[in-house]
């Protein structure tokens, strides 16, 4: 939904409609959902650490897919609160499903671009970010409909704690080139990378997607990890 600020940013993702959802899959869309849909208010005025009954911090889930990730982040850190962003319905309903098996108190969800939301949080109120296999648009002449762009990144530091993780993650050879060039080219962000296995191998606690598995890239996937600086 446009929150009516102004023009959308261009579009970083494809069509967010999918196979017919299961009768169980609606009924969490139309009722599980809203309760747990960030609304976006006002620029920059939006405390995270609100949404939640205690968490000592939030975590941003930006392309959160079908939950995995996200749902088990969750399971791990009961004392965070996370928020997952996924624009498309059919991966939405598994991920509240997930939520649901879980019985998880400390999830909210965006189904939207992720955009918008970061606009509305408050400077330094996320304190880990996750952007796992984004959309790659691999044709050249897509290549600026991805999602990792300086704007992009500026905001993204906007809203980062200093001293924050970022960890990126793509399977494809150009978006893994591309994102890595402007990550280290913004003044926001430190690669923390100190040899080729920490970029080659997924990190410690990562949960491993459907999509991971899927093996759909042109190269094996690669895991950058971040740390934010203060910033603006």
């Amino acid at each position: 939904m446009n929150d009516g600020r102004g023009p959308r940013p261009l579009r970083t993702f494809g069509r967010t409609g999918g196979r017919p959802l299961s009768r169980r899959q609606q009924t969490l869309i139309s009722e599980r959902l809203p309760e747990l849909a960030v609304a976006v208010g006002k620029p920059g005025m939006l405390d995270p650490r609100t949404l939640f009954d205690a968490v000592s911090q939030v975590w941003l889930e930006i392309g959160s897919g079908g939950g995995e990730h996200l749902v088990a982040q969750a399971r791990r850190h009961p004392d965070t609160g996370l928020i997952g962003c996924e624009p498309f319905i059919e991966v939405m309903a598994k991920t509240l499903g997930g939520i649901e098996t879980s019985g998880l108190e400390n999830v909210r969800l965006h189904m939207d671009d992720a955009r918008p939301l970061m606009s509305g949080l408050q400077p330094a109120s996320i304190a880990r970010a996750f952007i796992l296999f984004p959309d790659p648009w691999p044709k050249k002449k897509h290549h600026k409909r991805r999602l990792i762009q300086p704007g992009f990144l500026d905001e993204l530091a906007r809203i980062c704690q200093p001293g924050a993780h970022v960890r990126f993650a793509t399977d494809i050879k150009s978006y893994a080139n591309e994102a890595l060039e402007k990550f280290t080219h913004h003044p926001a962000f430190d690669w923390l990378a100190e040899a080729a296995g920490d970029w080659r191998s997924p990190p410690a606690d990562h949960v491993t997607t459907r999509y991971e598995l899927k093996r759909l890239g042109d190269c094996a996937p690669v895991w950058y990890e971040f740390m934010v600086r203060s910033y603006g």
